[in-house]
């Protein structure tokens, strides 16, 4: 059920996060690299962390206090808001010595919000950390549940184990959100399942940039967890809902890859219904997934997303 936007207010917004919202009605419906590895899988996160520990973090000021961070693991960004930063997403826990510094960089003031986009650990492995220096994390609600429980992602072999306590999140929507105070208002939209079944996009209204988490990947073909309930459908949709915020010009962060605009967010739409309806066709026609492959579905694309589509290909046809 659609639940209407929260105003919180100012003092709501960066200054009274000692009050923790209970937790309720976790119900959610049954890195990350291109090409999946296949370390053994207790060993994955560790190895994932120590192979982005040294990772440099590059700082890009963008609109009205917002700076985008990139290196650390999925892209962040950081309001610099008049009580305290607000930071969306958190990387990896391995890169916390640089991101101090490029946060300090941004000025001295504490850390008091982090939104999650969803739960995959190269997004949310700092929380523990952040939510240690003073932050409350706001997230979906099924992202708190698959951050407590040990997860499998199929794709790459990897049991993730459940995250720190300190690590959850503990504001907790279903549908929609809006944070605001007297310079700023965010709006958080929650997916259906698209890339997981924890997505959302976080848009900074005044100055108009549009975080989208893992529904958007530029320039590369994006990675689709079936196993915490994505789809390429879903993946679809999101974009659609991406494309109906973002005007001519909106500053869009992906989750992963360079800083992009409403075109090049198109142009991600357009690969994602091209790539389906090609595969969806070949699937019907009766092709496995390696005559699927063969058939080179994706080549129209493969210049500008990647040119080894076959694990992107491999995603699809699961879902079609």
């Amino acid at each position: 059920m659609t639940q209407p936007a929260t105003a919180i207010s100012r003092r709501q917004f960066l200054a009274a996060w000692t009050a923790v919202t209970a937790v309720a009605c976790l119900n959610p419906r049954d890195l990350l690299a291109q090409q999946p590895a296949a370390p053994a899988p207790q060993d994955f996160l560790t190895r994932a962390r120590a192979a982005n520990a040294n990772n440099k973090i590059t700082l890009t000021p963008l609109r009205r206090n917002l700076t985008f961070l990139s290196g650390a693991g999925g892209n962040i960004a950081v309001l610099a808001a008049q009580e305290g930063k607000l930071l969306v997403d958190s990387g990896y826990a391995s890169c916390q010595p640089q991101l101090t510094t490029a946060l300090a960089a941004i000025n001295g003031d504490p850390i008091q919000v982090l939104i999650n986009t969803h739960w995959h650990f190269d997004h949310t492995d700092g929380n523990d950390w952040i939510h240690s220096a003073g932050a409350t994390i706001w997230a979906h609600e099924n992202t708190r549940y698959r951050m407590s429980t040990a997860q499998n992602i199929v794709a790459y072999k990897a049991i993730i184990p459940p995250a720190p306590i300190g690590a959850l999140p503990t504001i907790l929507f279903n549908s929609y959100r809006t944070l605001s105070d007297q310079d700023n208002t965010l709006t958080l939209t929650h997916y259906e399942p698209a890339h997981t079944d924890t997505d959302l996009s976080v848009h900074f209204g005044e100055a108009d940039v549009l975080h989208c988490g893992d529904t958007f990947w530029n320039g590369f073909y994006p990675f689709i967890d079936y196993s915490s309930g994505g789809n390429i459908n879903g993946m679809i949709q999101a974009t659609e809902q991406n494309l109906a915020t973002a005007g001519p010009d909106t500053i869009v962060i992906p989750g992963h890859g360079p800083l992009g605009n409403k075109a090049q967010l198109t142009e991600f739409r357009d690969m994602l219904v091209g790539s389906r309806d090609n595969i969806a066709k070949l699937k019907k026609e009766g092709k496995s997934l390696e005559e699927t492959i063969a058939a080179k579905p994706t080549a129209t694309f493969d210049a500008k997303f990647g040119k080894k589509p076959e694990a992107f290909i491999g995603y699809v046809y699961q879902g079609v």
